[in-house]
């Protein structure tokens, strides 16, 4: 029968933690859960009939409660539902083959948590206050050819000009809140990702990797990100498995 795989698990030196937990743990609708190891790490998998496999959202958060729950004992790397091997010899090759490439990645995650941070805004109501800022205490020289100033083209090209300039106050605006949010991180170490611009109002999307004890400390920075950036919002999710961080291709 396959085997579908959970988490990669760095068991160190004690293996037996590992199958106590799993020794009265269910998985997905109530199928036992076990362990194939190959050294210090070991792969958290069930049987499973891969024609049987139930995508639905039931199925997905049952899966990530399963992998939620052994990261509160265990350093691991999260697996993508849905992968699925043959047999448990074929699971413990595949750990060898990668077995450079899983450790890296297990010491990367060591005691830590994944965290999530949005940047939300209204993005008209940004702009506008953005251009108000910009044009402050400037003043719009006249144009005295009314032919120029009536023409259509000018317009155009107005118009176009006008748009180019907001985007960039934007993009700049959204870099200097990247710096400041990378300031408060750096001085904790973390390891970050971030995406920006990914609809009209989310303009950042941030995951990070800090040590677990640092749980207060990152509430307490948003917190201070939102009393200096009223104007946008800053939801924090988490703490979470390290689904972002990892980093290689299974050989």
């Amino acid at each position: 029968m396959e085997k579908m795989i959970y988490a990669i698990v760095y068991v160190k030196r004690d293996p037996e933690k590992l199958s106590e937990l799993l020794s009265g743990f269910k998985g997905i609708a109530g199928a036992g859960l076990y362990s194939v190891l190959f050294s210090e790490i070991a792969a958290v998998v069930r049987d499973i009939n891969r024609d049987g496999l139930i995508a639905d959202r039931s199925t997905a958060i049952e899966y990530a409660g399963v992998i939620e729950t052994l990261s509160q004992k265990f350093t691991l790397l999260p697996m993508r539902f849905g992968s699925v091997m043959e047999s448990t010899d074929a699971i413990e090759k595949m750990i060898e083959r990668n077995y450079p490439e899983i450790q890296q990645n297990l010491q990367k995650v060591d005691n830590k948590y994944e965290f999530g941070l949005k940047v939300l805004c209204d993005s008209e109501k940004l702009r506008s206050g953005l251009i108000a800022k910009s044009t402050a205490g400037t003043t719009t020289s006249v144009n005295p050819d009314a032919e120029i100033i009536k023409s259509v083209y000018r317009n155009w090209v107005d118009k176009k000009l006008k748009e180019h300039r907001l985007e960039e106050l934007l993009l700049a605006h959204v870099d200097s809140v990247i710096a400041t949010i990378k300031g408060y991180l750096s001085a904790l170490n973390a390891v970050t990702k971030f995406k920006k611009m990914l609809s009209e109002t989310t303009i950042i999307d941030a995951v990070f990797l800090l040590e677990k004890e640092q749980k207060d400390t990152v509430i307490k920075i948003t917190e201070d990100l939102q009393n200096q950036y009223p104007e946008l919002s800053f939801v924090l999710t988490g703490p979470w498995p390290p689904y972002s961080f990892v980093d290689f291709t299974v050989k």
